[in-house]
């Protein structure tokens, strides 16, 4: 496993770390959902160590929705801003922003060095 490829999978274990943490924490009707979006991330830590090709979309699928689903959720906005439920604001910016843009980048470096790999493969 290459540098970058390790990189990634921390910042995936990362998010699941703190995704658990922040389940607890969250309103009990969305659990479900919330179960559910932490179990994704574990498998794309799973399948982006065993480094299939195939993890790179996903990555960067669910990074950008939750990104975008946190800057568009009038709620996260409000929690964010006034830090009101400190602990809730505290994962919301943490995991949903600093670990995501983290995934975001980690993962287009190890597409970036997987599309190499592949090239210089082909050539020699």
């Amino acid at each position: 496993m290459s540098r970058i490829q390790r990189y990634l999978v921390a910042v995936l274990v990362s998010t699941c770390i703190v995704g658990a943490f922040g389940i607890p924490l969250g309103d009990p009707k969305f659990l479900i959902p919330a179960i559910i979006l932490e179990s994704s991330f574990i498998a794309l830590a799973i399948v982006s160590f065993k480094n299939f090709q195939y993890a790179y979309i996903p990555n960067f699928i669910i990074a950008g929705i939750v990104i975008a689903d946190n800057t568009l959720s009038p709620k996260h906005f409000e929690i964010m801003f006034t830090l009101h439920p400190f602990y809730n604001a505290i994962i919301l910016i943490d995991d949903g922003y600093v670990l995501h843009g983290f995934l975001l980048i980690t993962n287009a470096m190890a597409y970036r060095h997987y599309k190499h790999l592949t090239v210089c493969n082909r050539i020699y």
